[in-house]
């Protein structure tokens, strides 16, 4: 799979509205009796309710169906969509790609088109950041049914992109020192409050279409609790602003939140998702990224020198046997004192020791980690593991404690409020050129 999971060219699919349905034709049943259509008439074309040819020429460019669908095989290549969310892609990809058009045909119109060289030198680069040449990526890209062409074109739009922006929008935005100040002063205040990273889905609802979309957003927790990836279904699903960063609100303080949001987030643990629940407008699906305290280190950052010590069992042991295996285990563990000791007792017991000096807490799995953080230094985890996969111990044998890495700098702060202050502009920018492009649908 290609490194750049596509995570660029899916940060256009944003807003989509997933209550919409394809547009059908029914036949009145008076109207059927006067012109005397039989009821199992049929079409002599062949009809699937899940296609239909989208294409349009914006400003003179030609956007096809084979467009629209070897773009659609890049996002299934990320994303298990379900049937009934096929269409609701196709046309989000078809706005998509006539933004992307917007976006060359404005960079050529002011004397700075995107080369094809330059194409080629990040299609280039991104196939090496995966490990393979061109070609081969060449082929990954036909093997899914997308082309090499998509994924250019997709490359085209976002360096004209950038070159538009950096011309005509970022040399007009200032931020002051005191705007940075201030929020470093606020920073400061907040120092020890707790801070939660958060990924949402928001979908806008009416009274009329409520029900559809809340079981749209059913349908959407349903993948994502089989481990669907949220920051792809956010950018492709998603009607919050945030849709374009997967969802990712950032670290933020609860009071700034909507109230039912809120409250929602303040029982949620990291790595948790809840949804959907109603909010003003539509329906919210949340999912806690991480949390933090505001100003102090992260104690997941401590540096840990472990010992992993474990057992296997042979195939076909029985219940009894893993038992007496286990509880043995147990017991020579338990009354282990020394890191020294670990080998001794566990060549005694005919158990593995495996050394890791190094290991960021971080890196553990989850549930590992608040046993750690209790340990003392000699101290070993309660076994954990299964019959299939063995029963382990982790010792702990030295602990570097993170420092406060002094909160962000007022470097950091300024370049993120200008980066925001473009993004929102940014936004006017594109609709400005929608507004003045003349696009005829097919």
């Amino acid at each position: 799979m290609i490194e750049f999971r596509f995570s660029r060219l899916l940060a256009g699919l944003a807003a989509l509205t997933l209550s919409g349905t394809p547009l059908a034709l029914h036949a009145q049943t008076a109207a059927s009796s006067a012109l005397d259509i039989p009821e199992d008439a049929s079409l002599l074309q062949e009809s699937d309710p899940n296609v239909r040819t989208a294409t349009a020429v914006v400003n003179g460019t030609v956007i096809t169906r084979t467009d629209i669908e070897q773009r659609l095989a890049l996002l299934l290549a990320s994303a298990n969509l379900p049937p009934e969310q096929m269409q609701a892609a196709r046309m989000r990809i078809f706005r998509n790609l006539i933004d992307e058009t917007l976006q060359i045909q404005a960079a050529e119109a002011q004397e700075m088109p995107v080369t094809d060289q330059e194409v080629e030198a990040r299609y280039v680069d991104i196939a090496r950041r995966n490990g393979q040449e061109a070609a081969g990526m060449d082929e990954a890209l036909r093997a899914m049914g997308s082309s090499p062409a998509s994924l250019k074109r997709q490359i085209r739009a976002e360096l004209a992109w950038q070159r538009l922006l950096s011309r005509n929008v970022a040399p007009f935005v200032n931020v002051s020192a005191e705007e940075v100040k201030e929020v470093l002063a606020r920073l400061e205040a907040d120092r020890g409050k707790e801070e939660y990273r958060l990924g949402e889905i928001y979908l806008a609802a009416t009274p009329a279409n409520r029900e559809a979309v809340r079981q749209n957003a059913l349908r959407i927790v349903e993948q994502l609790r089989r481990g669907a990836d949220f920051s792809v279904y956010a950018r492709q699903f998603s009607e919050a602003t945030t849709a374009a960063n997967g969802g990712d609100l950032g670290f933020v303080r609860l009071e700034t939140l909507p109230a039912e949001m809120a409250t929602v987030a303040r029982e949620m643990q990291p790595g948790q998702l809840v949804g959907p629940f109603e909010i003003p407008g539509g329906f919210e699906i949340l999912y806690l990224i991480d949390k933090r305290t505001i100003g102090m280190p992260d104690p997941r950052n401590a540096i840990l020198s472990l010992k992993q010590i474990s057992i296997t069992f042979p195939p076909g042991v029985s219940e009894a046997q893993a038992g007496a295996r286990v509880e043995q285990f147990t017991t020579a563990v338990r009354n282990l004192s020394r890191c020294d000791d670990a080998e001794r007792v566990a060549a005694e017991i005919d158990a593995e020791v495996v050394t890791n000096n190094g290991m960021r807490l971080g890196q553990l799995p989850e549930p590992l980690q608040p046993a750690l953080l209790e340990l003392q230094v000699g101290q070993t985890t309660p076994p954990f593991g299964s019959i299939e996969e063995g029963v382990r111990v982790l010792m702990l044998c030295g602990r570097q404690d993170p420092q406060a890495d002094g909160g962000p700098t007022f470097d950091r702060i300024m370049a993120q409020i200008e980066d925001d202050r473009i993004a929102k502009r940014a936004q006017s920018y594109l609709r400005d050129l929608r507004n003045d492009a003349y696009i005829e649908y097919n």
